[in-house]
């Protein structure tokens, strides 16, 4: 299969996503001194930002341009989507085909590992501490993310008007008489001034809050309410415009056959594959690799666009497109010295080697 297909809304939650955990396995003789382990294979993760704004007209909208000279008005209730910031995060997958064992001569001193709860390889002889993810790091900012509130006041001069248009010449006056009393508190010139700094703070910052719910009256209110979308892409070979996902103003994301929506495309072009194996080398090399088997990840151009405009280019390292090696065995037979060997978790290449 070319590729996996994956859609789903995602919560704001942070416990949904919990950091990554490791597992130290030590190699002993009740294992036979070898520990198994799995290589990743890459997969592409396209997290995707979708606000739905909901505006709503404010009831005295034909008044806002006559009392506050307000001319950028709601003026009818109404809904509809933005696609926001797209990130591509790059997650290892354990992959079957490609499980190995580790296995210590008997002499080693205190051989061990650590893997994650996948099984991905992590160090060998070294200590490791998880660091955050990528898609960790973008879960956390965006379960950070401000929601706009709608507040509205009434007081009861303006409730008792009467009609629609002396409601509007009330509201607009209480609104002149707040930005007066705001004045007067900056200036000095108020009989009755805050007694210090943080009180003349809180008030000022009440006030504001009176004039802006008292001003949604007239030019309405827009709230807003964001949500996350993650579609899995596991690459096998170049992607030449591969619909995402659709989208639409009206519907936001919709299934990639929906033609109510505008297409989303991906392009993946690899831009450092290793070559081509010959089934008979591939097949002697793989039977000659002993110790520590790792990944030397390939490269791949990404480009991900919608109405011809880039919503993403970059690059990203994938897996599939490279090769394996290995380390040799007697590189961990010192006793007096063990090496110590760190990894990339999400690709199973080397990160660096200590002797």
């Amino acid at each position: 299969m070319k590729y996996l297909f994956l859609i789903a809304s995602l919560s704001l939650s942070v416990s949904l996503f919990a950091q990554t955990k490791v597992v130290k396995k030590v190699a002993t003789k009740s294992n036979n001194f070898g520990v198994t382990y799995s290589l990743p294979q890459t997969s592409l993760i396209v997290n995707i930002e979708v606000t739905k704004v909901a505006c709503k007209a404010g009831p005295y909208y034909r008044y806002a341009e006559k009392y506050l000279g307000a001319k950028d008005v709601v003026t009818e209730d109404k809904v509809y989507y933005e696609l926001g910031k797209i990130n591509l995060i790059n997650k290892g997958l354990p992959d079957a085909d490609n499980t190995y064992v580790i296995e210590f001569k008997s002499g080693t001193v205190a051989p061990y590992v650590y893997l994650t709860e996948e099984g991905l390889l992590c160090t060998v002889n070294a200590e490791y501490a998880p660091v955050e993810s990528e898609l960790e790091t973008v879960k956390k900012q965006q379960a950070a993310a401000v929601k706009v509130a709608d507040v509205s006041v009434f007081s009861e001069e303006l409730l008792m008007a009467g009609s629609i248009t002396k409601e509007a010449e009330v509201a607009a006056k209480q609104i002149y008489r707040i930005r007066e009393s705001r004045m007067n508190i900056l200036t000095g010139e108020s009989d009755h001034l805050p007694p210090d700094g943080e009180a003349m703070k809180l008030v000022i910052q009440q006030l504001e809050e009176q004039e802006k719910a008292l001003t949604t009256l007239f030019t309405g209110i827009c709230s807003e309410e964001t949500s996350y979308y993650d579609i899995t892409i596991i690459p096998h070979d170049d992607l030449e415009k591969e619909v995402l996902f659709r989208f639409s103003p009206l519907l936001g994301i919709v299934a990639a056959d929906d033609l109510g929506g505008t297409p989303v495309y991906m392009n993946l072009r690899a831009i450092g594959r290793a070559p081509a194996p010959d089934i008979k080398e591939e097949a002697k090399k793989e039977k000659a690799m002993k110790g520590i088997i790792y990944n030397v990840p390939g490269k791949a151009a990404v480009e991900i666009t919608m109405n011809k405009s880039a919503l993403f280019k970059g690059e990203v390292q994938v897996t599939q497109f490279g090769s394996r090696e290995s380390l040799a065995p007697v590189m961990f037979e010192d006793k007096k010295a063990p090496v110590k060997v760190y990894f990339y978790p999400e690709t199973g290449a080397i990160k660096q080697i200590i002797q």
